[in-house]
């Protein structure tokens, strides 16, 4: 019966086996579906309801605690807490999801062809990912968002785009955590390509006329997607910690957007001797560190549910 299953089936065998990575899942789709939707509820609910969880109204009801009206709390303006939250994981999941993509896509490529060629020019191109690795990865997105922020506006206005010029620092967030990601799937697929590239399908297409480009694309990319999505999971997180991160920091996403790691230095902000308002910080913080969880829990499934050492 086992021996019967396809490679896909087996996987998908052992991974609905793996009870951490199953619910973790389960976590993921709710909170993408209550991020969608979140905003259809306001527009659908009472005018009270969508007046009271509004994100962006600005109420005298500062720093109110949890309660039935507000479930997680209003912030210094009075907003509802919880509604900035799934609207802050609108742009927290982007960044991870779209950072995630750009690290795939130039991983991938530079590290099929650096395996797939071989020779000298995979040393040259592999000992650039180590002159990149040498350099502090965070360091050189706060210089890139510091540094050309400020080009990039004015381009775009000159260009007639300001809605793009607004959104400048989020699409520098988006390249620059995905060039500093890059780098460890680049060595991944190289490594994985060095194995493939001298199997007997492989040269059976070189036998046949088969060109490199055709070769990567029909028989070696497709054979490495399994760790490449596995790895793809765990980018993600790494990215929207990052975001998080730069948000605390001040140089990430700006107000009137929101994202997690905004979120919690608003709150850190408030803190004081006097009183400490905990739901500022506990709820974002609790949502970030709960979805890096499920986003590791689930690599680490799709991780041993493609390992075929893992058995049945």
């Amino acid at each position: 019966m086992t021996a019967s299953l396809t490679p896909n089936q087996r996987a998908w065998r052992r991974f609905r086996q793996n009870r951490p990575a199953v619910i973790s899942a389960w976590f993921l789709g709710f909170l993408m579906l209550v991020v969608v939707a979140w905003p259809v509820c306001l527009k659908l609910g009472s005018a009270e309801f969508a007046s009271r969880h509004n994100p962006d109204r600005i109420t005298e009801n500062q720093f109110q605690p949890p309660s039935a009206a507000n479930w997680c709390g209003t912030d210094i303006h009075g907003r509802d807490v919880f509604s900035r939250i799934f609207y802050g994981a609108q742009i927290s999941l982007l960044v991870g999801v779209v950072g995630a993509s750009v690290s795939l896509v130039i991983g991938v490529l530079w590290g099929a062809i650096a395996g797939y060629i071989g020779g000298r020019v995979d040393s040259a191109m592999m000992r650039f990912v180590d002159v990149l690795y040498s350099l502090p990865s965070i360091i050189f997105v706060i210089v890139l968002i510091t540094s050309l922020e400020g080009w990039l506006k004015n381009w775009l206005n000159a260009m007639g785009s300001p809605t793009l010029a607004k959104s400048a620092r989020l699409i520098f967030l988006f390249v620059g955590l995905g060039a500093v990601s890059w780098l460890t799937m680049a060595r991944i697929v190289r490594g994985q390509v060095l194995s493939l590239r001298s199997r007997q399908f492989v040269d059976a297409s070189r036998v046949l006329g088969a060109g490199p480009i055709w070769i990567l694309r029909q028989h070696i990319i497709p054979n490495v997607l399994g760790v490449v999505i596995v790895y793809l999971t765990l980018t993600v997180p790494a990215i929207i910690l990052y975001e998080s991160f730069l948000s605390y920091l001040g140089l990430g996403i700006q107000p009137p957007m929101a994202s997690w790691g905004l979120l919690i230095n608003e709150g850190a902000e408030q803190l004081n001797p006097i009183r400490i308002y905990w739901w500022l910080i506990f709820f974002p913080g609790a949502v970030l560190v709960t979805t890096l969880l499920a986003l590791n829990f689930l690599g680490d499934g799709l991780r041993d549910a493609w390992d075929v050492r893992s058995g049945t």
